[in-house]
């Protein structure tokens, strides 16, 4: 069964005349990585606030068409309800962290406490995310003492507390250098592969999707017009054409064929 499973939806924000999501079809099954992509504007914002619940749900719009999470129509479910089962961590660390808290342990804390869960749950639930998140080391650490790719690796681990059997994440190295984003392609990887959680991954450098995804999905306009096999999709020619990048190798690729290298060349400590 899918995790997530989306089916005709367009939603259509307060007061906007056009569907920022017009038609678009989905499915996510346990454990599996999806990456998103496409132009500014093209709908993959909305996309992760319609799979998370939160439009409609919080910031109101007009949705058509069916959303199912884990077995269940969204506009069904208490927001609470909502977030244990599917998590956002969205582009900018400092709109998620509370700023209420004194350390990285408690801020990662701050949503097991909310749920009323004991002491002992609440301590095994926030080493288990720190692990995934691999930021133990940072436990002491105030939050606002943090570097960018520290934040969004906290972020991640207060969400990851929550226990979300699918987490959509919005462009969350977007912000990053390369060391940062690093940090967080490592541990995205880790937690797919340790704990089965469903990722949605919306980003534009395609580099990360391309070593962290199964399957990829291009949008442009509000509809899905590419969805495949990370490879396929990535290197296929029209990329270019819906405002999307090739990754690296494929772009490597493309000029070692224009210059007449071989490409077996380009084979050694490639990441795909």
């Amino acid at each position: 069964m899918s995790l997530v499973d989306l089916r005709g939806v367009r939603y259509r924000y307060a007061g906007a005349s056009d569907w920022a999501l017009d038609g678009i079809d989905l499915t996510v099954s346990p454990g599996e990585v999806v990456g998103v992509c496409g132009p500014n504007d093209a709908g993959k914002s909305t996309l992760c606030l319609v799979v998370a619940g939160l439009a409609p749900g919080s910031i109101g719009g007009s949705l058509e068409g069916s959303v199912v999470v884990d077995g269940a129509e969204t506009r069904t479910l208490a927001p609470y309800a909502i977030a244990q089962r599917c998590g956002i961590l969205f582009q900018n660390a400092s709109t998620q962290l509370t700023g209420t808290t004194s350390t990285v342990w408690e801020e990662i804390a701050f949503g097991p406490r909310n749920l009323g869960l004991d002491v002992d749950a609440i301590v095994e639930r926030v080493d288990w995310a720190m692990r995934l998140a691999r930021v133990e080391q940072l436990a002491s650490r105030p939050p606002d003492r943090l570097s960018g790719g520290q934040a969004q690796l906290v972020a991640l681990a207060a969400v990851l507390a929550l226990r979300p059997i699918i987490l959509v994440l919005d462009e969350p190295t977007s912000q990053l250098d390369p060391a940062g984003t690093n940090l967080v392609g490592e541990s995205l990887a880790g937690l797919a592969a340790d704990s089965g959680t469903a990722l949605v991954i919306v980003e534009h450098k395609t580099d990360l999707l391309d070593r962290l995804c199964q399957r990829v999905v291009v949008i442009d306009g509000g509809r899905t017009v590419l969805d495949g096999p990370t490879s396929a999709v990535l290197e296929d020619p029209r990329l270019a054409g819906w405002g999307v990048e090739a990754p690296s190798r494929v772009r490597l690729a493309a000029l070692a064929a224009r210059r007449g290298v071989d490409p077996a060349i380009l084979a050694v400590g490639a990441v795909r």
